[in-house]
């Protein structure tokens, strides 16, 4: 399919094996303080800041697929299978993820707040303020979120079909500037990935040769 063809979405991917790690530092982090007078409210707060308010960005204007945050794919040189690309982004499935992603990231935020006392001892920020933690956290909420989204979007793009893909409008670079966040410098142009069908035939002459 030529959606996977497209090196950037399967970087995407990475965000499976990042996601474990930084949950792991969000735990060590709210670690370095006692909880605060009132916590439930604490984390409310610190959610609706870090992963409430990016999820309505996103909603809006869902994460461009060629951003990887820091280095993006430059918008005026992509193909139109790349802007087709983007149009499939409008679809409501990936929107559903990122909704479901950001009440998990609540949940999930919640039970280590409560649970991160048993790694006081191991946490860089031992002894900081419950304020302090909860600063640091809100960064490293706000990336999951992001990697979350990028990762589901990237899977679902993945997953269409060439016909899914015809179909699709294809964006100008005003309609991607308008419609997608685009994060990053855009320095990233990478050649699309080789076919298997294509490696093998390649591979065959070799041989006949």
């Amino acid at each position: 399919m030529i959606s996977q063809r497209e090196p950037l979405l399967w970087l995407q991917l990475i965000a499976i094996g990042a996601i474990p790690i930084e949950l792991l530092l969000l735990f060590l982090v709210l670690a370095g303080a006692d909880l605060g007078p009132i916590p439930a409210f604490e984390r409310l707060l610190t959610w609706a800041v870090a992963v409430l308010a990016p999820t309505l960005v996103l909603w809006q204007r869902p994460a461009d697929w060629g951003s990887l945050l820091l280095l993006s794919r430059p918008l005026k040189e992509r193909s139109e299978s790349q802007r087709q690309l983007s149009g499939l982004q409008q679809g409501l499935i990936p929107r559903l993820t990122l909704l479901i992603g950001s009440a998990a990231l609540l949940a999930i935020f919640w039970w280590i707040d409560q649970s991160s006392i048993l790694a006081r001892d191991l946490s860089p920020l031992q002894g900081s303020s419950r304020l302090i933690t909860l600063l640091t956290a809100i960064p490293l909420l706000a990336l999951m979120l992001w990697q979350w989204h990028q990762l589901t979007q990237s899977l679902w793009l993945l997953s269409r079909s060439d016909q899914a893909l015809a179909q699709a409008p294809s964006l100008s670079n005003d309609q991607l500037k308008l419609e997608r966040l685009c994060l990053g410098l855009a320095l990233l142009n990478m050649p699309e990935l080789m076919p298997a069908a294509a490696n093998n035939k390649s591979d065959f002459k070799m041989k006949e040769q």
